[in-house]
């Protein structure tokens, strides 16, 4: 696990880079939900919500 202040570091990292538009106060509610959902913060519970945030707003996230 991961602290919640980097958790929440890489989710603002991959918003920012994949240019996904969404109000930051609902991001950090929803990120740290998603955390306590899942009973861990760490850097592939904040790329799973990054994957579930791009499909609810309809982003096709295009890896290389």
């Amino acid at each position: 696990n991961i602290s919640q202040d980097v958790y929440l570091e890489i989710i603002h990292g991959y918003i920012n880079k994949l240019n996904i538009k969404i109000n930051n106060k609902d991001l950090k509610a929803k990120a740290l939900e998603w955390s306590i959902t899942r009973g861990a913060r760490s850097g592939r519970v904040a790329w799973q919500f990054i994957l579930e945030i791009a499909s609810q707003n309809n982003k096709r996230i295009k890896l290389i």
